[in-house]
């Protein structure tokens, strides 16, 4: 299996379209044609990472973390970035990041964090505008059904955890052939009426090339009649952060200890204690300052992020507890939940968890 033909297969299951713009995900380095001996997922492919994959004959780095993000412009090996990513080419060693694609994902990142805390009753924090649309197609009755078929199979009519989601209505329709056109059905200058249905099904605006191309290869006529509406929906299933409920409050000190223990940290970074019980709970992995108002419009009673700076902790304004966990300890169970989706995804050759250490911060107590 070539390294282009893994990423499909990550792809289908974590698109990379659910990332965000300012981001550098996707394959870093690395040729799509060559053979996959075996992957090595981790946090950052730094170059102990590289030592460790080279060890292990896995000629293709899965990480969290792009390695390369912005301003390369040289491979000197000036740096730790240019190092890693020389030594990876030099070895024939292909990087693919996964990063905010992992971050918006509904199981991704912030449902690690979620589920190991036991939070109930989960929500994105703040959903990402998808760009949903929704097409409306206009088919013969008789062959209502494969194009259906053909829809699905594209990935049109997928909302939340459902999928193959339509709705048909039935009626009339008219059209005429003039000169030049091959009709499926009636002559030339004479008005037809079809009985016909209208399909209307929802996707992601991404997917379009792909389901009007199934669209049109199902669809017995020659001219396809269909509508696209770009909709306002919000979809409820990718975005930063989540939210959900402890199965009981707790006080704030209990409560600080509890993620302390569960997170094994060695401090928390908090803002002022409220004297208020603790049920709803927000978290966002990894820089999640930027979320700390929608926390609170959500009314969460405390925040888990990581580099939260001075004047952040002033937002809480005495309505939630805000908890800087660290960055890379709010992140930390994201190689092993790319390792567990790997591993069911293919059997035909080595996975493995890197087991160097790139938390570049350490604490001296």
């Amino acid at each position: 299996m070539t390294v282009s033909e893994v990423i499909s297969k990550i792809e289908k299951r974590i698109p990379l379209q659910q990332a965000e713009d300012f981001d550098n995900v996707g394959l870093l380095c690395g040729l799509p044609t060559r053979n996959v001996s075996g992957i090595l997922v981790c946090h950052d492919a730094l170059e102990n990472v590289v030592d460790e994959a080279i060890e292990k004959n896995c000629n293709l780095i899965v990480c969290f973390h792009p390695i390369i993000f912005s301003g390369l412009k040289s491979l000197t090996g000036k740096n730790y970035v240019e190092r890693a990513v020389l030594k990876a080419i030099e070895n024939k060693i292909a990087i693919y990041a996964i990063h905010t694609a992992w971050d918006n994902d509904f199981f991704g990142v912030n449902a690690g964090i979620c589920n190991h805390l036991g939070l109930k009753n989960l929500k994105i924090l703040q959903p990402k505008k998808n760009n949903l649309k929704q097409l409306t197609v206009f088919v013969p009755k008789d062959h209502a059904e494969q194009v259906k078929e053909a829809l699905f199979s594209a990935g049109a009519g997928n909302i939340g955890f459902y999928d193959e989601c339509s709705f048909t209505m039935g009626g009339n329709g008219t059209f005429r052939p003039v000169e030049g056109s091959n009709p499926f059905s009636g002559q030339q200058d004479i008005r037809e009426n079809a009985d016909e249905n209208m399909i209307s099904v929802i996707f992601e605006g991404y997917k379009q090339g792909q389901i009007l191309s199934a669209m049109k290869s199902a669809h017995p006529y020659e001219e396809v009649a269909h509508q696209i509406y770009t909709l306002d929906n919000e979809n409820q299933y990718s975005g930063l952060g989540m939210y959900g409920e402890l199965e009981e409050e707790m006080d704030e000190k209990d409560f600080l200890k509890f993620v302390k223990e569960k997170f094994s940290l060695e401090i928390i970074k908090h803002s002022d204690l409220n004297n208020k019980k603790i049920k709803t709970v927000g978290v966002l992995g990894g820089s999640g300052a930027s979320e700390i108002k929608s926390a609170l419009s959500k009314k969460c009673d405390a925040y888990l992020t990581g580099d939260i700076k001075y004047h952040d902790y002033f937002l809480a304004e005495s309505k939630m507890l805000i908890c800087d966990i660290g960055h890379y300890e709010s992140e930390q169970f994201v190689t092993e939940q790319l390792f567990e989706i790997l591993s069911q995804k293919f059997s035909t050759f080595a996975i493995s968890k890197s087991n160097e250490k790139t938390n570049p911060v350490n604490y001296f107590l």
